[in-house]
């Protein structure tokens, strides 16, 4: 796999803000001074408080494996805060039958002094002209803001259930499974989590490889958890011993009601039981009145678990969104549930993806040729493309939504090709 931190700066983002009297350069991650301001300003485009020492320091080492650029006023020393930035690494992202390699995309920054000039443009531009140059045949990134991204090709792809459960009206009705719960410390929850997730990122398409300080942070391991003391963990054994789940959550007391919200920051199972098992232990937790939990598959057993679904509220939600940069590398690097032969006519403003393809798919494998001479079955653009691409969005309700150029019955056949066999999750945030 590539490193991302030996691709350069895109060059046409470089003369483009040049022109503007900005620099765009990587960050050096081995002065301190430089990862610092760099990751203050991201806190500051996040809106998020004035870092402490302590969390400036645990947090710009876990940067050092990523690609970090900053656009900086010209001549300004070293240390001073860049006006914008965005980070990038190279990450396996799961597919409907393996994984591909897939350009992450995050940090992305302008501070409020430069806006309208832009300088999000070069930054994502850039981003995808680095991720192409590189090879790599599809980029990623999780978004604050989500009428940005579509117009750079981006969609989302994979969507997330909110859930909130009332446990009092809900219920339980399941059986409980032959193995086990137990109460962890916070360093073994993080481990855990780190471990059964590079498992279970690779049983659903849509999922990216973690690292150790996002465990460390669900862990309240880190100084910037605001809710550090609060984390508790559990874990799930099966009848042999071994973990097949584990839940990372706190508890709040309801104001003036002596009763209790419980808030999962996250569930990795690897086994339907594991599963029953954690969902078991919230629902029937003492004095526990409601529990809230977000970036869950949109197909998650829980409400089939319960003795009243009416108390189980599901939202739907966009969460990870992809762009198609390399249209055979991509479309031929994941398997598909029928057969079916398609010219696919693509189009994108920026030209990664652009032109018509042949998409042929037997009993064994996937083609995908150029195919100039054939007048196309379906006209999509480039978005649209990312959107089915892990099997989570529907052809035929982007066929309604007039954004896919097809006749009903092959809308239908691509769904039948795509759909993956769970719905894609994307269970973090990166």
């Amino acid at each position: 796999m590539t490193d991302a931190r030996s691709i350069p700066v895109d060059r046409t983002s470089l003369e483009r803000l040049a022109g503007q009297q900005l620099s765009y350069r990587t960050i050096d991650m081995d002065s301190p001074a430089d990862a610092e301001a760099f990751f203050r300003a991201d806190a500051r485009g996040f809106l998020d408080a004035e870092p402490s020492a302590e969390v400036v320091s645990a947090t710009t080492a876990a940067l050092d494996a990523r690609r970090n650029i900053g656009v900086f006023e010209a001549g300004v020393e070293v240390g001073t805060l860049p006006v914008a930035t965005v980070n990038s690494w190279i990450t396996p992202l799961t597919v409907p039958g393996g994984e591909i390699d897939m350009w992450a995309i995050s940090s992305v920054t302008v501070s409020g002094t430069h806006r309208r000039r832009g300088i999000a443009r070069a930054l994502l531009e850039g981003e995808l002209r680095s991720a192409a140059s590189a090879g790599v045949a599809i980029a990623g990134l999780t978004v604050s803001e989500a009428t940005i991204y579509g117009r750079y090709g981006f969609a989302p792809a994979v969507p997330a259930a909110r859930i909130t459960v009332d446990t009092r009206r809900a219920g339980w009705a399941a059986a409980a499974p032959a193995g086990r719960l137990e109460y962890i410390d916070k360093a073994t929850l993080s481990d855990h989590l780190s471990t059964l997730h590079d498992v279970a990122r690779t049983q659903r398409a849509g999922q990216i490889a973690g690292w150790k300080l996002r465990w460390d942070r669900v862990s309240g391991l880190t100084p910037d958890h605001p809710d550090a003391a609060a984390v508790r963990g559990i874990r799930y054994l099966d009848e042999h011993g071994a973990v097949r789940g584990v839940m990372a959550y706190k508890l709040a007391e309801i104001p003036d009601s002596f009763r209790f919200e419980m808030t999962i920051f996250h569930v990795s199972t690897v086994t339907p039981d594991a599963l029953t098992a954690i969902w078991g232990f919230a629902l029937q937790h003492d004095l526990v009145d409601r529990i809230s939990v977000d970036l869950r598959p949109i197909d998650d057993p829980l409400p089939m678990l319960v003795s009243d679904r009416r108390g189980v509220e599901v939202v739907v939600h966009d969460h990870g969104w992809l762009r198609v940069l390399d249209v055979p590398a991509a479309l031929s690097a994941r398997t598909y549930r029928a057969p079916i032969d398609v010219v696919l006519r693509v189009v994108d403003p920026l030209g990664f993806a652009e032109g018509s393809w042949r998409l042929t798919v037997g009993e064994s494998s996937a083609k995908v040729v150029p195919e100039a001479d054939t007048a196309a079955d379906v006209v999509l653009d480039v978005a649209t493309l990312s959107a089915l691409y892990v099997g989570g969005v529907s052809a035929a309700q982007l066929r309604a939504a007039g954004l896919l150029d097809a006749t009903a019955e092959l809308a239908a056949s691509i769904d039948d090709a795509f759909r993956a066999a769970e719905a894609p999750l994307l269970g973090i945030w990166y």
